[in-house]
């Protein structure tokens, strides 16, 4: 399974979702989705404007869990 991490690295940045939707350019329902493990899939460039955002690193934000 593999989880996404966005809210503890917004926590980390102290950046809200509103302010990260702002600066990535993604709708807040989008983000929202993301944030709370409901996606089913995810655009690189999505990711690559996340970290960009939250200078971060993409396993920073995605993990994989065994079930």
């Amino acid at each position: 399974m593999i989880v996404i991490n966005l809210d503890v690295m917004m926590a980390k940045r102290k950046m809200s979702l509103n302010e990260l939707s702002e600066k990535v350019g993604i709708t807040l329902a989008n983000l929202s989705i993301l944030k709370n493990n409901k996606a089913k899939a995810v655009r690189f460039s999505t990711l690559d404007a996340i970290c960009r955002a939250l200078d971060c690193r993409v396993e920073d934000i995605l993990e994989y869990r065994e079930d």
